[in-house]
């Protein structure tokens, strides 16, 4: 069956309030961990993820941060609008938006937009560098979202220091509760690096540097893709079949020596640690087996649409091929990185081109992210969701987790042309 002919009554659960994760544990590490593989389910917490993976194991890390994106404005009557910045406007690549100096448009989602009549929002920044007037203006609206243009006057300020003084954590919609001083430390991961994202890669919030060092000490080596979440992680599905759900785009960005680490790897394990890794390493793929059947295709191009992975030809090509066709393009091109969106959908009838297996939290029923186990475990993943069920693992951003291996290997794909 094609993914999207798929129903998503046939991808639910009950999940009960109190099984949600609101806050996290006091210790990174201490959640638990549920390790499938062939069938076997067993738990540990993280701390002891060393003991469950091979010292030939390459482990990659989505290393987004969590920008503060939602930006309150009051009126002079005391109601409040909520800006909630989702992405640059067309055009406009995601760091150069973040580094902009004086005005930038965003893709946004207003609260209260029904309240907007003046032209500008405004509000005074106090900062260590000075004041600052920062401005909101509404250009146009499409749908349930709207281009709005951020202005301030002083252009000592990117865009991205602008949003630590004027903006808030954003945290999901299911906790249920506004970001308090813990979340800005906790609801980032420890390597977090390239802001861009409106929600975590929470599967790394389990991480810690002492674990990370334990990692390394057992010769398990680690890789870095950045993929900035957007809010669209967050939607549920709410069309019956998939045929008729636009899958959210993201930005990535990977390094070419990022994609030669993954190429050096093959055939040994690469582990993923988020869905978020896991869908940035499996578009390379897909990129590189768009490089393999146009070189001379633009970036553009090379993008990977929602239904890519089941539509295009060269549904047998290696992992090999494909990311020495994705690296060949590169160096045609004098690029030394990738930075472009994806619309990939790992849903069940998807097969694993470079990942052995994920590390990540439970996810919410009729969800995207829950297609992605699903098409990683087969029917086994309703078996992965009673055990963690009945067994008093947390649930959601802030949750316990799992490491899940997939059904079928890759390796077969990596070695053969």
């Amino acid at each position: 069956m094609h993914p999207s002919q798929l129903q998503i009554s046939d991808y639910t659960y009950e999940l009960p309030d109190e099984r949600i994760a609101r806050y996290p544990l006091t210790e990174r590490d201490l959640s638990k961990l549920l390790i499938y593989k062939e069938g076997a389910i067993e738990s540990d917490v993280y701390r002891h993820l060393p003991q469950h993976l091979p010292a030939t194991a390459l482990l990659v890390f989505n290393n987004t941060k969590v920008i503060d994106a939602r930006i309150l404005f009051q009126k002079d009557t005391g109601s409040k609008i909520e800006i909630f910045c989702l992405e640059p406007a067309a055009g406009v690549e995601l760091t150069q938006a973040m580094m902009s100096l004086e005005k930038v448009r965003w893709t946004c989602l207003v609260g209260g937009a029904g309240k907007w009549k003046q032209q500008f929002l405004e509000k005074e920044l106090h900062t260590p560098k000075g004041n600052v007037l920062f401005r909101a203006e509404k250009i146009n609206q499409q749908g349930g979202n709207f281009e709005i243009e951020f202005s301030w006057n002083n252009s000592w300020f990117t865009f991205a220091e602008l949003l630590h003084f004027a903006g808030i954590l954003p945290l999901p919609p299911y906790l249920q509760r506004q970001s308090e001083a813990a979340d800005y430390d906790r609801y980032q991961t420890v390597y977090a690096r390239y802001e861009g994202s409106v929600a975590a890669p929470t599967a790394g919030l389990h991480f810690t540097p002492k674990l990370l060092l334990k990692l390394q000490e057992k010769g398990i080596k680690h890789s870095f893709v950045t993929l900035h979440v957007g809010a669209g992680t967050f939607q549920p599905v709410k069309a019956a079949t998939m045929q008729d759900h636009p899958m959210h785009r993201e930005w990535i960005e990977v390094n070419a020596a990022t994609i030669k680490e993954l190429l050096e790897q093959l055939p040994k394990l690469v582990i993923t640690v988020g869905t978020t890794s896991l869908r940035t390493i499996e578009s390379l793929y897909w990129m590189g087996v768009k490089a393999l059947l146009n070189s001379n295709a633009t970036l553009e191009e090379l993008e990977v649409q929602q239904w890519d992975a089941y539509d295009l030809p060269l549904q047998n090509a290696s992992a090999k091929d494909a990311l020495q066709a994705l690296l060949g393009w590169l160096q045609q091109q004098n690029l030394e990185q990738i930075i472009c969106h994806t619309q990939i959908l790992i849903a069940p009838g998807y097969t694993v081109r470079i990942a052995s297996a994920i590390i990540t939290n439970f996810h919410q029923p009729n969800s995207t992210l829950l297609l992605l186990v699903a098409a990683l475990i087969g029917d086994d993943w309703r078996k992965v969701y009673d055990y963690a069920l009945k067994n008093d693992f947390r649930f959601l951003s802030y949750g316990d987790g799992s490491l899940l291996w997939t059904s079928e290997s890759p390796s077969s794909l990596a070695c053969n042309s």
